[in-house]
């Protein structure tokens, strides 16, 4: 009798199944407001897709070397020296087909089967999902807002104390909060991570969105972080599926090795395409003044419906909001947005597996009018 992998039984990766559904009511002939995915509006900008064309028009587009094109490569370690003031070598950088591909690489570089890696919660499902399906083991730890639901040296102590610790993964800004740690806070997890041995490995995708608050670099802090970053967000290529790590020595053949058999490259058009997004920062910043403008809407008009407990919204571009004054079943809340209100929503069970039963999160990504559409249809369903 055959059977399925154990490995493969993981949970469902929320969000992408409500907008599944949200895309089946669109085909039917509904009108979905869509706040589910973390999905830019915009289109990547137009001198990615100048470059796109470009390459198209010139021919072929085949294999690179499998860490990537080296004028991407440069053009990524000047955004560190350009925007954060770090040198980091162009060696050290692996091209990835998105981010996803840099925590599978990561993780499989980094950890032996059985190892703990630690994940704050609330936090993004798929560090959860992909760590079970290699048979790494996921250490849950709870966020409070005493510490602006950021995770503390002490937490990390603590559980490595209990049974040794592989890995920390932390993600500022936070998906699905948006919250930026400190960068004394950061320091201090580092720090931890550096003194007991232990992998950091900083989620840096969101950076570039923030407001008033900047999001550091945890390469400030030891030149042992492995950093995982994507053209996603900022830069407005989702589609594109690209993005980058920056490595430790220690890591670079490993990673190269691994990328040279799952992947072979990252996409070369996707590449020869991400050159041009550092040159297109005006475009770009004028983007994110528009999802400044929803979350100042968003921030004023959420509590009037109701949906006005959400943790600090420093960054990327969500709203995270507890919603047990109105449910304890985020799911079904989520479910019936949807099918009543024709808003998508995800439900906070996608976050935070003990707690997320009291939460929801809603994208502001979209444009305005797509913003003020989802107050009121979903202030008319909440009366």
């Amino acid at each position: 009798m055959l059977t399925t992998s154990n490995r493969g039984a993981i949970q469902p990766f929320l969000a992408m199944d409500v907008m599944a559904q949200a895309n089946k009511l669109e085909a039917g002939g509904q009108d979905v407001v869509h706040m589910e995915v973390g999905q830019p509006g915009a289109p990547a900008p137009a001198l990615v897709r100048e470059a796109a064309a470009q390459a198209l028009r010139d021919g072929r587009i085949g294999y690179t070397d499998a860490m990537g094109l080296a004028p991407l490569r440069e053009r990524i370690a000047r955004y560190y020296s350009d925007h954060h003031g770090l040198e980091v070598s162009p060696s050290r950088i692996a091209v990835t087909t998105g981010s996803s591909a840099g925590f599978n690489l990561a993780f499989l570089a980094l950890f032996e089967a059985g190892d703990r890696v630690i994940l704050p919660t609330p936090g993004y499902p798929a560090y959860r999902n992909i760590l079970g399906a290699l048979g790494l083991s996921v250490v849950e730890i709870e966020t409070h807002a005493q510490d602006r639901w950021c995770l503390t040296p002490e937490a990390i102590r603590a559980a490595h104390a209990r049974e040794p610790v592989k890995g920390v993964l932390i993600a500022s800004p936070a998906n699905p909060s948006g919250t930026i740690m400190e960068p004394e806070a950061l320091k201090a997890v580092i720090e931890t991570c550096e003194e007991l041995g232990i992998w950091f490995i900083s989620d840096e995708i969101y950076h570039g969105l923030e407001y008033g608050k900047k999001a550091e670099c945890a390469l400030r802090y030891s030149p042992n972080a492995v950093i995982i970053n994507s053209f996603s967000k900022y830069y407005c290529m989702t589609g594109w599926r690209i993005g980058w790590m920056v490595l430790p020595e220690k890591a670079l053949r490993s990673v190269e090795c691994l990328g040279q058999s799952l992947y072979i490259s990252a996409p070369m058009l996707s590449q020869v395409a991400a050159i041009s997004a550092f040159d297109a920062r005006d475009e770009l910043e004028a983007i994110k003044a528009g999802y400044a403008k929803n979350r100042d809407f968003l921030m004023a008009e959420l509590p009037k419906i109701g949906l006005g407990n959400f943790m600090p919204m420093d960054g990327a571009f969500y709203v995270y909001t507890n919603v047990s004054n109105l449910t304890n079943d985020s799911m079904d809340f989520a479910r019936r947005s949807l099918a009543e209100a024709k808003v998508a929503i995800t439900p906070g069970a996608d976050f935070d597996v003990e707690r997320g039963g009291q939460y929801v999160r809603l994208s502001f990504a979209g444009t305005f009018e797509a913003m003020e559409q989802a107050i009121k249809q979903l202030g008319h369903w909440l009366k």
